[in-house]
């Protein structure tokens, strides 16, 4: 089984666990989400990662583009955009900056318990890769899973105190 799908499955990107932190995220930035095609988002957005080889190479990339087609054939092009730039590379692909759902996206991980979430990325193979693309961010301490987890929550944090809109 591919990495994708034991994400969607059991690790960071469980379809459940991780859609609830969303619009947990959500709703601390932006008030509780009210509009019923906002949670359908939290639920689609990731559903590419399905039968991705990778999480943050050249397939990985490619994830959010089944949620946007999703979003498109139920509600319209706008919900297509704001699916498709949950993303930060289609963000830069576009010249476009990321929705609302990218914010709420990144600062899921800084609400879930390492407990919870630290368990399922070890389990999927998902969290060597993160930490290998971490090892590259400066200010990420890779030195355990723990101390990775961590500095990013902290700089994601930073991130979306300073992006968010």
């Amino acid at each position: 089984m591919k990495i994708g799908t034991k994400s969607l499955l059991f690790g960071a990107h469980q379809f459940l666990i991780h859609p609830f932190f969303v619009a947990l995220a959500w709703w601390r930035l932006y008030g509780f989400p009210w509009d019923p095609r906002l949670w359908i988002a939290f639920f689609v957005h990731d559903l590419g990662y399905f039968g991705s080889p990778n999480m943050d190479g050249e397939a990985g990339k490619e994830h959010p583009i089944l949620g946007a087609h999703i979003m498109s054939l139920l509600f319209g092009q706008r919900w297509l955009s704001f699916c498709l730039l949950h993303s930060r590379y289609y963000a830069n692909m576009c010249c476009c900056a990321p929705s609302r759902l990218c914010y709420a996206d990144k600062l899921a991980i800084c609400i879930e318990p390492a407990w919870l979430y630290l368990p399922r990325a070890w389990l999927t193979g998902e969290l060597a890769e993160y930490r290998a693309h971490g090892a590259t961010v400066p200010g990420i301490d890779n030195t355990t899973a723990w101390t990775w987890y961590r500095t990013v929550q902290a700089h994601t944090k930073k991130y979306v105190a300073l992006n968010k809109y």
